[in-house]
């Protein structure tokens, strides 16, 4: 149709619709919950072209009906997966991980900063635990569960580095009042940053709601001004200690821009990362030499030079840069456990061939636990093999296969051998790390 003899009213649509594609980037996106303040603007523009399509006259054409109809389920997309952003499970489940979180340090660090005793291990050990266990959330690649994730493993991490930062620093400052007038200013700018450092944290964790973060910031860089103006008479020690106040107010300034960077720069895409390209290029390999082994008509002959290479696998994954990112450091863990486990199933495969080729007098039960270590290198080569979760008659099988060793190692007699007991201990491990190694490639979990 000529665009100068289109219909008004389909002009009008297309300029909804128009409308309605500029924010659909941010719907797909919008990582926050249902009572957000930015959900409800978006909710309330996507309700509003609803109504302005629905009071569009078709006068009762059928190609402007139609182009009505799209338009509208358009909308309608746009608005569900802004619902679906907001009340999804894992996004629900990354909510009250963080809850938790917030809880901690009302209890904990709140009271650290306005004169309680210290920072207790409970905390740390708390702290930590939450984050492994956001690490552990799973997004399915999902952009808005991305960013939730990330953004809320960024606040705690900033939380964990703030306090650290604090308690184990231990500075040979402050300088005594007496050498120069302009220290007892520093000093008093040092108390206010440390009660800035309690506000941040608060506010990082969504505890205080006396504060915003641009009054804090304007507080900062009104401190730093001061510092700035301070005449110390070229006092080398007294230049010294304002410069590392100055840095302790930078550091926490950086803190308040965590949000808008994450957004900016989309850190919470970690598929592009160079950390994790790096993991995946040590995972591919790996995954070469895997399946060598395993398609190899002469395994043996491939045991020597698999295992150096594998080694060096290792070797690579200890240079990633973790860059303060607890799921690169999760999936550089994983990484290590995946190449780890096929250098245990060389080194049990070597080991059998060995014994196999010596044949000797020994022990009954020693003779049940090598039996028993066969099955485990033959299960262990399927498990290596297995690409599936936990609902897979494969793995379940499998898991009964592992069951059924272990029960076989509990029910062997060392009848006093330690010889014995020792390889026995060794199996029972071993099996146990096979059925934590299938665990871990059943359970689905992404960047």
């Amino acid at each position: 149709m000529d665009m100068g003899n289109q219909h008004p009213s389909i002009s009008r649509l297309q300029e909804i619709q128009k409308e309605v594609k500029s924010i659909e980037q941010q719907v797909i996106g919008f990582s926050g919950l249902s009572d957000d303040k930015n959900y409800k603007k978006l909710e309330r523009f996507l309700t509003k072209q609803l109504f302005e399509i629905d009071s569009v006259d078709t006068e009762g054409k059928g190609d402007i009906q139609q182009a009505r109809k799209r338009a509208a389920q358009e909308t309608e997309c746009l608005l569900k997966e802004l619902e679906q952003n907001a009340n999804h499970p894992h996004r629900i489940e990354i909510q009250n991980i963080f809850k938790e979180a917030q809880s901690l340090v009302k209890e904990k660090i709140v009271p650290f900063y306005s004169g309680g005793n210290c920072v207790t291990d409970e905390f740390e050990e708390g702290i930590q635990d939450i984050i492994l266990r956001l690490t552990h959330v799973k997004t399915g690649g999902k952009i808005s569960l991305r960013k939730a994730r990330y953004h809320t493993l960024t606040k705690i991490c900033a939380v964990q580095e703030i306090i650290e930062d604090c308690v184990k620093k231990q500075p040979s400052l402050p300088l005594s009042e007496d050498a120069h007038p302009s220290v007892a200013k520093i000093n008093s700018v040092m108390c206010e940053v440390n009660k800035a450092r309690g506000t941040l944290i608060a506010l990082l964790m969504g505890v205080n709601n006396n504060e915003t973060c641009r009054h804090l910031s304007c507080v900062l860089s009104g401190l730093i001004a001061d510092l700035d103006a301070l005449d110390v008479c070229g006092r080398t020690e007294i230049r010294n200690y304002r410069r590392e106040v100055v840095e302790d107010i930078n550091k926490l300034l950086k803190y308040l821009d965590l949000e808008e960077e994450a957004d900016t720069t989309y850190a919470f895409d970690l598929g592009q990362n160079h950390s994790i390209l790096k993991i995946e290029k040590v995972l591919k390999r790996m995954r070469e030499i895997k399946n060598e082994l395993l398609q190899a008509q002469n395994p043996p002959e491939l045991y020597l030079s698999s295992k150096t290479e594998l080694q060096g696998l290792i070797g690579q994954l200890d240079e990633v840069s973790l860059e303060k990112n607890p799921c690169i450091r999760e999936a550089r863990r994983r990484a290590v456990i995946e190449v780890q486990t096929l250098i245990t199933y060389i080194d049990l495969k070597e080991a059998l061939e060995k014994r196999k080729a010596f044949a000797c007098e020994e022990h009954p039960s020693h003779k049940a636990v090598w039996s028993i270590l066969g099955h485990l290198s033959e299960i262990q080569g399927e498990v290596l093999s297995f690409d599936g979760n936990r609902t897979d008659k494969n793995y379940i099988r499998l898991e009964e296969l592992l069951t059924k060793q272990l029960l076989a190692l509990d029910a062997v007699d060392p009848q006093g051998e330690e010889r014995c007991k020792a390889a026995r201990k060794q199996a029972v491990k071993l099996a146990q790390n096979i059925l934590s190694y299938l665990d871990l490639k059943s359970d689905e979990w992404e960047y």
